[in-house]
């Protein structure tokens, strides 16, 4: 086709064309990969020769000068003649490293730049994460501290429930999110190096001089580090992609209510078919995505179950796929988290409607206490609030109407003596209990002091270009 690249001629993964940041997307690209093959080979003569193989500095020289320069073209078509990769790679090295050819990748298994590259990879996918989620906890945080002590329904069952306020439903997110950074350090600090240990695992290829260890490599491993090490690095992940599901649905949610909105360009289209509308695509993308965050967890759960003894090669195509895909999965949810929780919406005035529509009824307990206060029989004044109740129910559920609760209190005389307190009983701000104190609370001991290493990364804004 006339002035279409060719890249538009086959299959794209979204993940990359359409969603995900430059740097996730660079962290897992080929280029990243097989530069730090040629890297590890580096280190591994670097160590050879310190321990007394008959490496020449020209050699170790001629590698150092010739990290960055592949030949991806002749690179590929080794890899066609050879069916394998690795192998593919040390040809390539070698062709602009005539002198270091003989000792690229000595005594290796394809699994020590193999493996110790993904670790690498892992590594720096979770460092390019955890500010982004800091940013989110940090956009979050501000939020639930402005309206802290706005009261608003509550909801169980999502049926109306004793009220709350906006800023601790949302430091119910932030808890799961604040749960998911100190999951997602753990995982990034368990990762250790593979190192160099041969082809089961055992250092046989070494043992004619000491061995050279990494400061954090495993012990053990068999011709690749466990398998388990990817089912906690994509569980953490996983489990992130729980948290922000749940957080988007319940934006989604309220946006129904038009309580709460996410941030809406000015030129924004939210239906090509209602021009009124302001579909919440934000959320839902998040939300999209997320179940495919969590469905990935599944592949290195059933891979870690099927290696068997020292290794089997089955592995190998299907982490190709899940571990880049669950970065750039979780990179693109975060930016987009980021966005919503920079422009959230709050519509004061609708969330009064709704607590004004329900509060009568919520508020029938507090109105008997005033009753019996000012003398009267509880027995009589609930017998008397549970009929009232009934007929304002049917006015609300039979022909559409307004609680009107309140009217009938005000009209029936034997309320007369409390109805100078009903103002002061049905203001919201008495039914919200101790929940702007817990806001507080929550955000000065378990929020604030998880963002503090993050600090310098705080200012980043997001503009989501799709």
């Amino acid at each position: 086709m006339e002035g279409s690249g060719e890249e538009f001629m086959k299959y794209r993964s979204p993940l990359v064309s359409r969603y995900a940041s430059k740097e996730m997307a660079y962290n897992f690209s080929d280029r990243k990969k097989f530069t730090t093959w040629r890297r590890l080979w580096l280190y591994l003569a670097k160590a050879e020769k310190e321990l007394g193989l008959s490496i020449t500095d020209a050699q170790v020289s001629e590698m150092e000068s010739h990290l960055e320069d592949i030949d991806f073209v002749m690179a590929a078509e080794e890899e066609r003649k050879l069916r394998h990769d690795v192998m593919a790679h040390v040809h390539t090295f070698a062709h602009c490293c005539p002198t270091a050819a003989p000792i690229i990748h000595l005594g290796a298994t394809s699994c020590y730049v193999g493996d110790n590259t993904d670790l690498i990879m892992l590594r720096d996918g979770f460092d390019i994460l955890l500010p982004k989620l800091a940013r989110v906890i940090d956009r979050l945080a501000n939020f639930a501290e402005k309206y802290a002590d706005l009261p608003t329904l509550g909801f169980t069952h999502y049926q109306p429930a004793q009220l709350t306020t906006v800023g601790k439903r949302a430091c119910l997110w932030l808890q799961d999110l604040v749960m998911d950074m100190r999951n997602l350090q753990r995982a990034r600090e368990d990762l250790r190096f593979r190192g160099v240990k041969g082809t089961t695992g055992t250092q046989a290829s070494f043992l004619h001089s000491s061995t050279y260890f990494h400061t954090r490599s495993y012990l053990v491993t068999g011709q690749t580090y466990s398998r388990k090490v990817d089912i906690d690095s994509l569980c953490v992940l996983a489990s992130l992609g729980a948290t922000v599901h749940k957080i988007c649905t319940d934006i989604r949610l309220l946006a129904n209510l038009k309580e709460i909105e996410e941030p809406f360009e000015k030129e924004q289209i939210g239906s090509s078919a209602m021009p009124y509308k302001r579909n919440p695509m934000r959320a839902e993308r998040c939300c999209s995505l997320a179940r495919h965050l969590m469905a990935l967890v599944s592949d290195p759960l059933q891979t870690a179950a099927v290696q068997w003894l020292e290794r089997t090669l089955d592995d190998s195509a299907n982490r190709r796929i899940s571990l880049p895909e669950s970065f750039l999965t979780a990179d693109i949810i975060l930016s987009t988290l980021q966005n919503i929780t920079e422009g959230l919406v709050v519509y004061p005035k609708v969330i009064e409607r709704h607590i004004r529509h329900e509060l009568p009824f919520m508020a029938t307990e507090n109105i008997i206490m005033a009753m019996v206060k000012a003398g009267g029989n509880r027995q009589d004044c609930h017998e008397k609030i549970r009929v009232l109740s009934q007929q304002a129910a049917a006015v609300v559920k039979q022909e559409g109407g307004d609680n009107d609760l309140l009217a009938r209190v005000q009209a029936d005389p034997y309320f007369t003596p409390i109805l100078g307190q009903l103002d002061s009983i049905l203001d919201p701000k008495t039914f919200i209990g101790r929940a702007p104190q817990q806001v507080t609370r929550f955000l000065s001991e378990e929020v604030r002091p998880v963002l503090e290493p993050y600090k310098s990364k705080m200012d980043v804004k997001i503009e989501l270009e799709l």
